[in-house]
């Protein structure tokens, strides 16, 4: 076909000529493709328009389809544009072997204009640009028609996405996205509607009434202790039993006794363990002597232990394999806790999730220099905001089963959202370790909703600085920026603050108290605005600090040279808050007045106390309580009576309380009655 047409007349050459450009200043259109080279056409394509290159590539199809040999590729490389350009090529082909005008017989015979000669792919790509696009893509209206070849180009340029479509969608994306102010209103987005599988709240019998005791044995249960029992007998059998001294099997009673006085070293603290059980004025316990002797409770110490012996043979074969469990000597105990937590309370619709730093610097632990806890195994809650009761959580062991790649927040948090679990309608508060626009997207999938600070350098962020918050911004000062369903606020408090929402909208007129200085160096409290999503986050997102914080104030933890005793203690101190938490409830609902945690720990050690059959040390007789002289003056030494504050030579020889004995003033009697003893 190519040789065909380069050996006819000069007339002929003259017809392609009328359908090219008049300031294509080349002979014909065969020359310039063979003639013109890449390098030479290069420098040219740059100092193209950006709006006529997406003309352009759709007039290189059209030309090289003239022009291009059957052998340049197979019928497989055409696509549906191409072939219906290669179809107005043969008719041309035919008219000229017939002695027809190519140009003037077509547009008489079939009353087309020159509109019609413009590819269908061309038509598409134009529609929606602007009148300056338009009148490019009409080829009566602009240099150069429909037929001519992008100077610089490559034939396989055009079968992808063209340098003009990027180009035009970047210049969209950054005139559309801009944050606005509050005077732009927000949308109010679609809210959620609780649907949880249970009623919030415990799952107990709330007319009954429960005892410290048995609301902890609704986290450790007794077939637990059975388990840790077994495996601690097993252990202490064969590595701390000797002729001289055999090993004594360990008993419920026994248990019993054991966490009675690791909750009670919680609440009395000593340096050293030994120090319990010492004689001496400085030291003088009665309860540990009471209870256990020091020799069998440092054995059990020494020896708990919570997976079987078999298990961990086993698990140590597959030491270096993908099946190694790194968890195997804590397994038993770590699932049935985790279970419990999520048996006997179902969380209200405000949820969080954050980790929890348990200290240690034994092997496995992670290292956080912004926590109080620097050095420690890492746990991710999910935790109730309105009481930080412990719904459920993970050990964190340095890996992420998933195969999602999008990180360790985003897995953690899927991992600890059940839906068919809890319900649908959560509200869920993160912080910016875990939030990301896709994972509020995924969690809206699941109609879960959630709210968080963001870092600005995640995926997804606004890009934008267009509107945003300066240097000079006052305080309260908000913008925000809505990419349907995400909302991203940033606000000015003492420094910026980011969030992202899928709850709120971004302003409602909210405010808050803050101590400002004015001009004259005064300092006075002002009201600021607030966007609500910053305000409901500051309320909610603290459940698992409110939980972390009633722990620490008495936890049982103490230093250990086993990892897994770590999360021994830990757990008891998760079963007790979260047993403190369903009996606060309780009691509220029957309208009664809760005991603080303090209290319930005490309760909770006379109960454990009791059950271990060797009960308090009895209350002294009042035969013992006998008045003696502070010293040997009745106005030397004398002391402020402990019930009506007056100067007194007279103390309780027992008590050791001042306190008055004078027939006109009986304080002694008095406040011993008061006190009952």
């Amino acid at each position: 076909m190519m040789e065909c047409i380069k050996e006819e007349s000069e007339d002929i050459k003259v017809v392609f000529i009328k359908e090219e450009s008049e300031d294509m200043k080349v002979e014909n259109v065969f020359d310039l493709k063979y003639e013109e080279t890449e390098e030479q056409t290069s420098e040219k394509v740059k100092t193209e328009e950006t709006f006529r290159l997406k003309d352009e590539e759709t007039e290189e199809l059209t030309v090289e389809q003239c022009t291009r040999r059957d052998s340049d590729e197979s019928d497989d490389d055409v696509t549906a544009d191409e072939s219906e350009v290669s179809s107005v090529d043969l008719i041309a082909e035919e008219m000229f072997l017939d002695g027809r005008d190519v140009l003037l017989d077509k547009l008489s015979s079939d009353n087309e204009t020159e509109e019609d000669w413009e590819p269908a792919s061309k038509k598409i790509q134009t529609e929606g640009h602007d009148s300056r696009s338009e009148k490019k893509a009409h080829p009566t209206s602009q240099r150069g028609s429909a037929s001519r070849r992008p100077r610089g180009r490559g034939r396989g340029r055009g079968r992808g996405r063209t340098g003009s479509s990027i180009s035009q969608a970047e210049i969209s994306t950054s005139t559309d996205e801009r944050w606005n102010d509050v005077d732009i209103q927000d949308v109010t987005p679609p809210q959620a509607t609780f649907r949880p599988t249970n009623p919030p709240g415990p799952k107990v019998k709330r007319t009954d009434t429960y005892t410290a005791l048995q609301f902890f044995q609704l986290f450790f249960t007794n077939s637990m202790l059975q388990t840790v029992i077994k495996n601690t007998n097993d252990y202490g059998s064969i590595h701390h039993s000797n002729p001289s001294n055999p090993w004594i099997d360990m008993s419920l009673p026994d248990i019993f006794a054991f966490m009675a006085i690791i909750i009670y070293m919680g609440l009395v603290k000593l340096p050293a363990l030994s120090d319990y059980w010492r004689v001496g004025n400085l030291y003088s316990f009665p309860f540990p002597k009471k209870l256990i002797t020091k020799k069998k409770f440092l054995r059990i110490c020494r020896s708990l232990h919570l997976s079987s012996l078999v298990d961990d043979a086993a698990n140590e074969k597959r030491k270096g394999t993908a099946r190694f469990d790194r968890l195997c000597k804590i397994k038993p105990l770590y699932i049935e806790m985790r279970d419990a937590c999520k048996a006997n309370y179902h969380p209200g619709q405000n949820i969080s999730i954050d980790e929890r730093m348990v200290a240690s610097k034994a092997r496995m632990q992670q290292y956080m220099k912004n926590k109080p806890v620097r050095w420690g195994y890492k746990l991710f809650v999910l935790a109730d905001s309105s009481n930080g009761y412990t719904c459920d959580f993970f050990v964190y062991e340095g890996k992420m089963s998933g195969n999602t790649g999008k990180g360790l927040s985003y897995e953690s948090v899927m991992k600890l959202i059940n839906t068919q679990l809890l319900g649908t309608g959560y509200k869920l508060f993160l912080d910016d370790f875990y939030t990301s626009p896709s994972l509020f997207c995924d969690l809206l999938k699941k109609k879960i909703w959630a709210c968080g600070t963001i870092r600005t350098n995640r995926i997804g962020f606004p890009k934008t600085k267009m509107n945003t918050l300066d240097s000079k911004s006052p305080r309260g000062s908000i913008r925000w920026l809505r990419k349907d369903p995400l909302l991203f606020v940033q606000w000015r408090d003492t420094k910026d603050v980011f969030m992202c929402s899928t709850i709120h909208t971004a302003h409602a007129g909210d405010t808050v108290q803050r101590r400002l200085r004015e001009a004259d160096g005064r300092w006075v409290f002002k009201d600021i605005s607030i966007p609500p999503a910053v305000k409901e986050y500051n309320r909610c997102m603290g459940g698992v600090d409110p939980s972390d914080a009633l722990i620490s104030y008495y936890k049982v933890i103490r230093k250990t040279q086993k990892w897994y005793h770590t999360f021994f203690y830990h757990f008891l101190d998760i079963a007790i808050m979260n047993a403190f938490l369903l009996y606060k409830h309780i009691t509220k609902d029957k309208g009664e007045v809760p005991m603080h945690q303090k209290a319930f720990r005490e309760t909770l050690i006379d109960e454990l106390a009791a059950a271990a059959g060797a009960g308090l040390p009895p209350t002294p007789h009042r035969a013992h309580h006998k008045p003696a002289h502070i010293s040997g003056d009745s106005t030397t030494g004398r002391l402020r009576c402990r019930h009506c504050q007056a100067k007194t030579p007279v103390k309780c020889s027992s008590c050791d309380v001042p306190l008055c004995f004078l027939p006109s003033r009986d304080c002694y009697n008095a406040w011993h009655v008061a006190s009952n003893i």
